[in-house]
């Protein structure tokens, strides 16, 4: 008995995204020149081959430089975040704190300079 827009309705992956969003409009509102050139993408998991140059891969976010006319890009994994914060305050911090190290490691700033929040 309740409609779509009510919050019951939203499923994790939803909410997943809806998080994600949310924390790229708050950069955006800090960092306009910073995040406009980006794309940002979920998926549920890792690639299950990392790339040659990874010697330790990140199972929670990656991120991809610009190449031949392809923006950079940060690509966040839902389900292994998911499973390591098992709160929707952890969840909502684990992706700030992703979404925010990886435009610094794209940048080649801190993640503090992004965000002073960060890691807190």
């Amino acid at each position: 008995m309740f409609g779509i827009r009510m919050p019951r309705y939203r499923t994790r992956t939803g909410m997943f995204d809806d998080m994600v969003a949310a924390q790229i409009r708050r950069l955006n509102d800090a960092w306009p020149e910073l995040i406009r050139p980006l794309q940002f993408a979920v998926e549920d998991v890792p690639p299950s081959d990392p790339v040659p140059w990874q010697t330790e891969p990140n199972m929670t976010s990656q991120c991809f430089p610009a190449s031949h006319g392809i923006p950079a890009r940060v690509v966040l994994y839902r389900l292994p975040m998911q499973t390591e914060a098992p709160t929707k305050l952890e969840l909502q911090l684990a992706i700030r704190d992703e979404v925010v190290s990886r435009v610094a490691e794209l940048y080649g700033r801190r993640p503090e300079e992004i965000d002073p929040d960060w890691g807190m």
